[in-house]
C-alpha cells in the first residue's frame, strides 16, 4: 500500500517537507484538519501531539484519518494518505532520531525551546498507517 510513497519525488517529499495537514473526525463526525509536524519511516507516519489536542480525542474515537502534503503552489506534487491512527506509547528511537534531525531548527528558532521540552509539552505520539494512498 505503501509503494507510491517509497519512491521518487513522494519520497523526497515526505522526507524533507515540514508540514503535513492531518485530518480527523469528532464524535460528530465533523472534520477537523491540523497542521503538523511529521516522519515518515518507509510505512507508517509518526507525530507528537499534546495530550489533549482535538486531533488525539479524535483519533481515540474514530481512528480513520487523513494527511496530506500542500501542494507544489501550481496544483501539482500532491501527496495525499489515508489510514488508520493510534496513539501509541512513544516514537521508536530511529524515529524519534529522524524527527529530531527534521525539526531541531525549528524548535530552537520558531518555537524558541528545546527538544526536551517538546517532548514535554507534546507527550502523545501518534502512528497512521496508510491503506490507500495516491500521488500525481
Amino acid at each position: 500500500m505503501t509503494d507510491v510513497l517509497s519512491t521518487g519525488r513522494p519520497s523526497e517529499r515526505l522526507g524533507t517537507e515540514l508540514i503535513a495537514w492531518l485530518t480527523t473526525a469528532g464524535a460528530d463526525g465533523q472534520p477537523q484538519s491540523s497542521p503538523v509536524w511529521f516522519v515518515w519511516d518507509g510505512s507508517a507516519f509518526w507525530l507528537r501531539s499534546q495530550a489533549r489536542a482535538g486531533k488525539v480525542t479524535n483519533v481515540r474515537a474514530n481512528p480513520k484519518v487523513a494527511l496530506h502534503l500542500s501542494d507544489d503552489g501550481h496544483g501539482g506534487d500532491i501527496v495525499t494518505a489515508e489510514g488508520t491512527a493510534e496513539v501509541v506509547d512513544d516514537l521508536p528511537a530511529d524515529v524519534e532520531a529522524a524527527y529530531m534531525t527534521k525539526y531541531e531548527a525549528a524548535i530552537v528558532s520558531n518555537l524558541n525551546s528545546t527538544p526536551e521540552k517538546l517532548k514535554a509539552d507534546y507527550p502523545t505520539t501518534v502512528r497512521i498507517t496508510p491503506t490507500r494512498t495516491r500521488t500525481w
